[in-house]
């Protein structure tokens, strides 16, 4: 007996649009199952960790403020994977634009001008850029593994931030912690009211407005595509298919560069040895459940971020271990693709050389 999968002559434009319900309905029915063998109320643990989040004020600007960095860095991502172009190292991306971008209040504490925060920005993007280009050029000049080059330098660029907070950029006055000095007032960004909310939530939804339309309503658009969808009509129609992985790559490393740079001059405040819970992995998810669309990132950014703060509050009401929070997101992740893939194939099961039995929906 063997399995295989078979194209679909039609996809259905209803299931396109559901997978991600279906999917997000799965995740919730498996992490019921995970709760129970785990010793807890399924309904009370679920409710802790998605619905009670969303019950108060504070926790909802706390999954504003989650959100901020997975719905910009996940509207890049879009952007690459349409393009077929895999960048799995966004949260490489997001810890180079974090270091690059806190060179000024690090270096040059003493500058506190408007402009301050604007190079801050600039430093952050073009430090996220030049890290996403190496593996575009590995893969543009020699043919290197993108997926397996992006992901080795995650961990090249968080070695690279925790000798900088141990080292040279250690604040002289912190009592030997390995941290930077705190940024200036110059250099932090904005906060929204009263609470932790800041200008960097306006900036993503922005970003992922640009995005979706530079996908849909421009030549460079309609050059991503094609190429992502048929690369051999692309060259045909005179598109670089290496120009259009640089392209990709920098981009969406830029935007992962800002984000780790709004992260690091918002809520954090200064550099430390740990920046982020996962952002730039988790952003992958986010990328698919939106369904490769900026605006799709949008509400999939904060569907990700309840995610974050139920698990933080799963730690605190249920004693459950930060880990499950990952393994919800792993299962949506599987789930998601898995839905994909049925809409794109059928399964067929064989038996010697005749089929037996055939999945259609």
């Amino acid at each position: 007996m063997r399995i295989e999968l078979e194209k679909r002559a039609r996809q259905s434009g209803t299931m396109r649009i559901l997978s991600p319900v279906l999917a997000f309905a799965l995740t919730i029915l498996s992490g019921a199952v995970l709760f129970a063998l785990l010793g807890q109320d399924p309904i009370r643990a679920l409710y802790v960790f998605f619905i009670e989040p969303l019950t108060a004020s504070w926790s909802v600007e706390e999954i504003l403020v989650k959100a901020s960095p997975l719905i910009m860095i996940g509207a890049g991502l879009c952007l690459c994977y349409i393009a077929n172009t895999w960048n799995i190292g966004a949260e490489g991306q997001f810890t180079m634009g974090a270091i690059a971008g806190s060179a000024i209040p690090v270096l040059f504490w003493q500058w506190e001008s408007v402009w301050t925060l604007p190079a801050m920005f600039l430093l952050g993007a073009l430090g996220g850029a030049l890290w996403a280009g190496i593996p575009a050029l590995l893969k543009v000049r020699f043919g290197a593994n993108e997926i397996l080059t992006s992901l080795m330098l995650v961990y090249v660029a968080q070695l690279a931030l925790d000798w900088l907070v141990r080292g040279p950029w250690r604040d002289p006055d912190g009592f030997n912690f390995p941290e930077s000095r705190l940024f200036s007032a110059a250099a932090t960004v904005p906060v929204l009211g009263d609470g932790r909310l800041h200008l960097g939530f306006p900036i993503a939804i922005l970003t992922a407005i640009i995005l979706a339309f530079l996908l849909a309503r421009t030549l460079k658009g309609f050059e991503i595509r094609v190429l992502g969808a048929a690369p051999r009509a692309g060259r045909f129609a005179g598109f670089s298919q290496s120009g259009m992985i640089v392209f990709s790559f920098l981009v969406s490393g830029a935007l992962a560069g800002l984000a780790g740079l709004i992260e690091v001059a918002g809520p954090i405040g200064q550099l430390r040895p740990t920046i982020s819970p996962g952002y730039g992995f988790t952003a992958i998810i986010v990328a698919f459940l939106g369904r490769l669309n900026p605006v799709g990132a949008i509400l999939a950014g904060l569907v990700l971020a309840v995610s974050y703060i139920g698990g933080e509050a799963a730690q605190v009401s249920l004693g459950l271990t930060d880990k499950v929070t990952r393994v919800f997101q792993g299962m949506l992740l599987f789930f998601v693709l898995a839905c994909d893939t049925l809409i794109l194939y059928r399964i067929r099961i064989f038996s010697g050389t005749s089929s037996v039995s055939e999945a259609d929906r």
